[in-house]
């Protein structure tokens, strides 16, 4: 707790907000820093040319890289593979790639060498759950676009879901998970075929009252991901592709993965219920498997570099370069938190808000995520400019080696703390001018000066 009214404090230093209104401001949850003057697309950059001390950020690579070790957890890695990015001002200031994107058999023994590939920069991963967050970007441009209400019930637009009570669930409900709608169903077991699949999710009976309880659910999502195709006469996929991330040049991002990126793509479990045998360049989630791949809740693979793309996206309030996916409006409604009633879910449109138990002490009321069950994490934070990117396949072999939250934990805190750094004399500040520091930075353990590049990534 402690470290966490921290990282709150320092967020409303930086911003020049006070902390008692913070707290009585009902639009205390509203993403009023969006806009990043400073970075049109991202950049390569020496940590100290970004104003952040690379210390904790090395640190916390240290321990990722060590947690792929054979034996860190019970005899066991925490996660077969990882690669993370940490940015700032548009300045990517911490990258690394470590372990196994394939290193497991059926049984969890260590494939011979030469049958092993490491994990690297361009490694393909499988984002489960982070889909969520491209399905919503697509709705809210339907939104924008005059052709989708917030407010409006679902019906209007899939006249079938308004079975069993469910026609005055509205389109926000879904996004915020407060349609009532239960967490899953086993699709891919209780139907034969994806028209029977969707219908049983489109008829599905709610487990509460619409807007009284938060019920985190695939569901939702499914269910907008139907929505976008209806509006579009486009899969979910191919307007994905068209409307998102071909314009942003997020190349290796998107659904069911070529056979020519197959080589890059990290495995994930070896499921025997469904009998799939050890999965890779095939979405890890049953139900979206079921449903060719193509779900609002499940479904895209990315590089840790695509998703710093999206990431500086929101970061710049939509834009990349000379491409905009949403207008800062937009951008700005996401990350604004829809949950107050529900305190400990705060919840934009698509987006996570202000999450410990993976956004670390970056944690505040405007950080915006999500994670994926097999093992991603994304985070942005709009009042310091900042994100924290993790991807690992922390699912292979086996989803039984439990769970990865201290690392995502560990990756955002540590971009935090180098935020937070000593200046040459005085109280500890949240910016240190970089022509000032004139300590010899090659006494840090693990950290050489290097010389400064601004060497676009996108």
């Amino acid at each position: 707790m402690r470290s966490r009214i921290a990282a709150l404090t320092a967020v409303l230093v930086l911003t020049g907000t006070t902390s008692a209104a913070a707290a009585t401001s009902p639009e205390a949850g509203r993403a009023d820093m969006v806009t990043s003057p400073a970075a049109g697309a991202l950049a390569d950059a020496n940590p100290k040319d970004a104003g952040v001390d690379p210390r904790p950020i090395r640190e916390a690579q240290r321990k990722l890289e060590d947690w792929t070790a054979a034996d860190a957890v019970d005899g066991h890695p925490l996660y077969s593979g990882a690669t993370g990015v940490v940015a700032h001002d548009g300045k990517v200031t911490g990258k690394f790639a470590a372990g196994g994107a394939v290193r497991f058999d059926r049984d969890g023994n260590e494939l011979p060498a030469d049958e092993q590939v490491p994990v690297r920069e361009d490694t393909i991963f499988d984002m489960a759950s982070v889909s969520k967050l491209f399905t919503a970007l697509a709705v809210m441009q339907l939104v924008e676009r005059g052709d989708v209400e917030l407010s409006a019930p679902v019906t209007r637009y899939l006249p079938a879901f308004g079975s069993h009570g469910k026609d005055e669930i509205t389109v926000e409900q879904l996004l915020v998970h407060t349609s009532g709608l239960e967490a899953t169903m086993p699709l891919w077991k209780d139907y034969p075929d994806r028209d029977s699949r969707i219908g049983a999710v489109l008829g599905a009976e709610p487990v509460n009252e619409p807007g009284t309880e938060y019920e985190y659910s695939d569901l939702n999502l499914i269910v907008l991901g139907e929505l976008v195709g209806k509006l579009t006469g486009e899969r979910l996929d191919s307007y994905i592709e068209h409307q998102i991330t071909g314009p942003l040049g997020m190349h290796d991002t998107g659904f069911n993965p070529p056979e020519s990126k197959y080589d890059r793509i990290a495995a994930t479990e070896y499921q025997s219920e469904p009998d799939r045998g050890m999965i890779r360049g095939v979405v890890h989630d049953e139900n979206a498997w079921s449903l060719d791949g193509v779900a609002g809740h499940a479904g895209i693979f990315s590089t840790v570099r695509d998703m710093s793309v999206l990431g500086q996206t929101l970061l710049n309030g939509g834009a990349y370069g000379d491409t905009r996916i949403l207008s800062e409006r937009s951008v700005r409604d996401m990350l604004t938190n829809r949950n107050q009633q529900f305190p400990d879910h705060s919840h934009g449109l698509g987006f996570e808000l202000d999450q410990d138990w993976y956004m670390g002490e970056l944690s505040s009321p405007t950080t915006a995520g999500h994670t994926g069950f097999t093992g991603t994490s994304f985070v942005i934070d709009p009042h310091t400019q900042s994100m924290a990117i993790l991807l690992t396949n922390k699912v292979h072999p086996t989803r039984e080696w439990g769970s990865i939250n201290e690392a995502r934990e560990t990756w955002a805190t540590a971009l935090s703390r180098s935020l937070r750094v000593k200046p040459n004399a005085g109280a500890d500040s949240w910016y240190r001018d970089p022509a000032s520091d004139d300590r010899d930075s090659s006494s840090d353990r693990g950290f050489a000066p290097t010389p400064v590049t601004h060497r676009p990534i996108g």
